[in-house]
């Protein structure tokens, strides 16, 4: 039995927050991981008790192939392309993280390595010589929906204005402390 791979922790931890209780829509559960052998094969296990109604929560995730180094905050994924969240997702994420952007300088920073980040994560779904995510990459609701309301935000070139906006905003925060 083959599972999804959660490439890193931060991108299991990303996938737990964007899946609320099918119960009563709680986003606060205390997750514990662990490592189980499911139908013969390794996976690693997202269990928690939901606060909300105490429904038993679990995920079951694969393990990627080989470790990614962090390289600073936050590490979703090597240069592979997730497996646990789609094009759409990952640019919801970043403009979730863009439009949320607080006042205090140090948050602020960490809020916009989140919204760069997940700009990163779109891209990896560029194929080599292509200009844009292919419509394949997009396999939830929440993903299509976001990229049917403005598929031209998938192209690459847009993808790295964004990237780079972000990494601007970021670093001129940082330096004068201010927004």
């Amino acid at each position: 039995m083959a599972f999804a791979v959660a490439r890193t922790w931060d991108e299991a931890q990303l996938y737990l927050e964007l899946h609320p209780c099918p119960d009563c829509g709680s986003v606060d559960a205390q997750w514990e991981q662990a490592l189980v052998q499911v139908e013969g094969d390794l996976a690693s296990s997202y269990a928690a008790i939901c606060p909300g109604c105490s429904a038993e929560r679990e995920y079951l995730f694969g393990l990627p192939a080989h470790e990614t180094p962090p390289r600073g905050w936050p590490t979703f994924g090597g240069p592979e392309p997730s497996e646990i969240l789609d094009a759409g997702q990952w640019l919801d994420v970043a403009d979730t993280a863009a439009a949320a952007v607080p006042t205090d300088p140090v948050e602020a920073g960490r809020v916009l390595a989140i919204a760069q980040a997940a700009v990163v994560e779109v891209i990896k779904f560029v194929p080599a010589g292509a200009d844009a995510v292919p419509e394949d990459e997009f396999w939830t609701p929440q993903g299509r929906a976001v990229r049917a309301a403005e598929p031209g935000r998938f192209r690459l070139d847009r993808l790295l204005v964004t990237r780079d906006a972000y990494a601007e905003l970021g670093r001129e925060i940082s330096q004068t402390g201010a927004r």
